[in-house]
Formats: structure tokens, sequence, C-alpha cells
């Protein structure tokens, strides 16, 4: 059927001022025909979710903070758009699961994205999955929510963008039936790959947040350089491909062409390659089961060369320590994720070493891993207790 035959999408963009958020409204510009916005939501860049609105022409624009909030619902008066401002974290789940909307990109960085993801979820949207901490947190949850609703969930993150397109189409997460051996994650290893544990510990906010491969937001970024992404990666391919912890596997690539792959039970690895754009998941996962015009350049192999090796978590210890939540269950990888978000925003201020990172992180899990977490409640009292835990740890840590 012809592309322009078809009834658009219509879609919500949780963290459209984001990376993934600018990068997912440059794909859907580019096909005017297929989609349509029905909400994008921000917390403070109100400039850029000004632009946005003139662009896109939504019919909701939420912006968590209140003030700015304020901000836009003047600027959007005073150029007369028809865009009505809401505010509030109940304002991103309304937008989430509205009726009009199919698909949800799910673009917030953190936690705070998790209540409008999963409510989502539940009332059966096609999901395409950026947020990483939805499935680090709560994914036993989220995946029953999944089940439950037969929503659809398409992964954003490139490594397992990757592992999706190198899968059977018909996968089921039953590795024995489909011949899957293991999945390979591929980590660039980040700014500090040759540096020493040294030099890695005394580390700046600027070093940490310049990657050599990639455009991402400074969270990510800094999750990039101590691994931790590549941790939380770890625990997200486990509820997405319902993989056993010893069936993910990492292998540093510095190059991040190779975006992740698939080991068969025949001997034959198939890995999924591409210029390092994240408009290339985008697009993919936005045109299911079609491939549409990303806007990305061509990857030229010529002259190029693929290394790889495998991670050190002596100097990158975050990595492992991912490994140990997924196996300790429970609230486990709720605390990682929550400790983690407190150390890196401190980080960036400048009021702690890089060091501080992992050091708070293993602290934070030493005294809370292990709870129960069978609720959404369970997980957020989770989330409250480690940013807690983590708060008291780094006050007492010199800049």
């Amino acid at each position: 059927m012809n592309a322009s035959a078809l009834k658009p999408r219509v879609l919500t963009v949780l963290g459209a001022t984001g990376t993934i958020g600018v990068n997912t409204l440059d794909v859907v510009a580019r096909h005017p025909e297929r989609f349509e916005i029905f909400a994008l939501t921000g917390a403070t860049q109100v400039d850029r979710m000004f632009e946005q609105c003139r662009a896109h022409r939504p019919r909701y624009a939420v912006m968590t903070e209140a003030t700015a909030a304020a901000q836009l619902r003047e600027r959007v008066a005073a150029a007369g758009l028809t865009v009505e401002v809401l505010e509030g974290s109940a304002a991103l789940t309304a937008v989430a699961t509205a009726p009009e909307v199919d698909t949800l990109m799910a673009a917030i960085v953190g936690a705070a994205g998790l209540p409008a993801t999963l409510a989502a979820a539940q009332a059966g949207k096609r999901i395409l999955l950026a947020n990483k901490e939805t499935l680090v947190v709560s994914g036993q949850l989220f995946m029953d929510a999944i089940a439950a609703s037969g929503a659809e969930l398409l992964p954003i993150d490139s490594e397992h963008n990757a592992i999706f397109q190198s899968l059977p189409r018909d996968f089921n997460g039953d590795f024995q039936q489909a011949g899957v051996k293991a999945l390979w994650l591929t980590a660039s290893g980040g700014p500090f790959r040759t540096l020493s544990a040294e030099a890695i510990a005394m580390a700046t906010p600027a070093q940490a947040v310049a990657h050599p491969n990639w455009v991402m937001g400074k969270k990510i970024s800094v999750d990039s350089a101590s691994l931790m992404n590549k941790g939380l990666e770890v625990i997200e391919a486990r509820w997405l491909f319902n993989a056993r912890p010893e069936q993910i596997k990492v292998v540093v690539h510095p190059q991040s062409i190779v975006h992740s792959m698939v080991e068969y039970a025949d001997g034959s690895v198939l890995a999924q390659m591409g210029t390092p754009d994240m408009r290339t998941p985008i697009a993919y996962a936005l045109g299911f089961p079609e491939r549409i015009e990303a806007g990305v350049s061509a990857l030229e192999l010529m002259g190029k060369q693929l290394t790889f090796e495998a991670p050190d978590t002596t100097r990158f210890p975050c990595l492992q320590l991912a490994f140990d939540a997924l196996a300790a269950g429970g609230n486990a990888s709720a605390v990682l994720n929550a400790a983690n978000e407190v150390a890196v925003a401190r980080f960036l201020d400048g009021a702690v070493p890089f060091s501080a990172i992992a050091a708070s992180i293993a602290h934070t899990l030493e005294a809370l891993a292990g709870g129960v977490a069978t609720t959404l409640e369970d997980l957020l009292d989770a989330d409250r207790q480690a940013r807690a835990v983590a708060e008291s740890y780094l006050n007492r840590v010199p800049a």
C-alpha cells in the first residue's frame, strides 16, 4: 500500500526538547504524510519547545516545571498558536495515554519518565522506548503490562535496536527455539577508554561529556564515560529480550560502527552496522515494519578498521555493579539507577569527583539492595530511599 494512503500515526513525544526528541522530530518532519504530532513535552527549555510548537503544531505542549509552562503559555498565545499548554507530571501521563495517541516516543531521561511510560504500556500503545530507566527500574512490572495490554514495544537505544534488527522477526523471547546463543552489546568505551584509573578518578565534567562518537545529553554522556550506560543497557536487554544475565555480553568497540550483535547456535553472528546517528534506530522504530528515510549519511567502510576489546571493570566498576544489581533482583536495579542519577548530577555540578559515582552506588546498593519490588509504589519507594542514602554519602565526599 502506498504510504500516502496510510492513516498517519498519532504521536506523543515525551522529552521532545532532548537529543532523542529533537532527532525524532527531524525524522517526523521528513514524512509529514506518515505522522501527526499530538503532544510534545519538556521540562525547562522554553525557547526550544516554543520553536517545536511553531514547527510541528501539536495539540498539546507539556512543561513539567510550572514557571516554564507559564512562560510557554504566554509565548504561544502571543504567536497565535492553537497549542494548549499543560504542566506537571500528571499531564505527561494524560498526553501519553490519550485515546487519540497510538504511538509514544518515551525519551525523558531518568526515572521521571517511568509513570507516564508505564501508563502508556497499560493503555496498549506502541511504545518507542528511549528511556532506559523504565526497564531498569521496573523491568518485570513493565513487561507484564506490555503482555497484558497487547502494547507494542520497540527499542530506540542503538544497541537494543541493533539486536532487535538482528533477531528473527518472529522472535518471542525463546532463545532455544530461535537458535540464539548470546546477545553482544557494543560499547564505545567513552572518552576515558585509554586513561589510567588515576586519571579517570580526577576527570572533569567537561572531559566526561566529550563523547568521541555520539551527540548525547550530559547525563547519558557521563554514564557512557563510566560505562554505567552499558550496565543499564545490560539490565534493559535482560527484560527486552528475555535474556538470562549470562546470555548478555559486553564488548568495547571504539569505532561505534557495529551497534550490537546476536550470536547464534550454529556459529553465525549477525550484526547491525551504521553511521553513529540516533536517527537510524528512531526511523526504524517509527516506520516499523517498513524502513523509511532518516536523513543519515551512508556508512563508508573503505579505509576503516573495526576493533574489539574486553571491558575493564577494574577501571570502570559501574559495569560490574550493574551486573551485580541484575543478579540480586528485587529492588536492586531501581536502587542502582537512583544512586547513579544522584551521583551524576552532583558530579556535573562539580560537587564530587568522578570516582565518587561508583563509590556512592556501591555504598547505596550495600545499604538497600534486596528489598521487595512487586508494585510501582515499591519501586518508587526504593528510588526515594536510594536517593537519600546516596545524597548522605556524597555529602561526606570532598569535592
